[in-house]
């Protein structure tokens, strides 16, 4: 795919997923939700972490070691706000 086309279909998804929590945040479901729901959530964070790595910091054409790491360090950050939600539940 020509390097515009993914650019504008990557701001696309993110403008999509950025709409779509806020406005579950605003219709006040996040708060109400359960475990399966902020999980899915949780992912579709994940999703747009990896569409930012990937595409606008240019990862895709990065050596693997610098495109891992910086997966690494996302998904190190996820795993730590899952935790201090767990933590903070009991």
């Amino acid at each position: 795919m020509h390097e515009t086309r993914w650019l504008n279909a990557a701001w696309v998804l993110l403008l999509a997923a950025t709409a779509i929590t806020y406005v579950l945040g605003e219709m006040g479901l996040v708060s109400q939700a359960g475990g399966w729901f902020l999980a899915g959530l949780g992912v579709l964070t994940v999703v747009k972490g990896v569409v930012v790595i990937q595409v606008f910091l240019e990862m895709r054409h990065a050596p693997a070691l610098w495109r891992w790491l910086l997966l690494g360090w996302l998904a190190l950050v996820i795993a730590l706000v899952a935790l201090a939600y767990l933590l903070g539940r009991t």
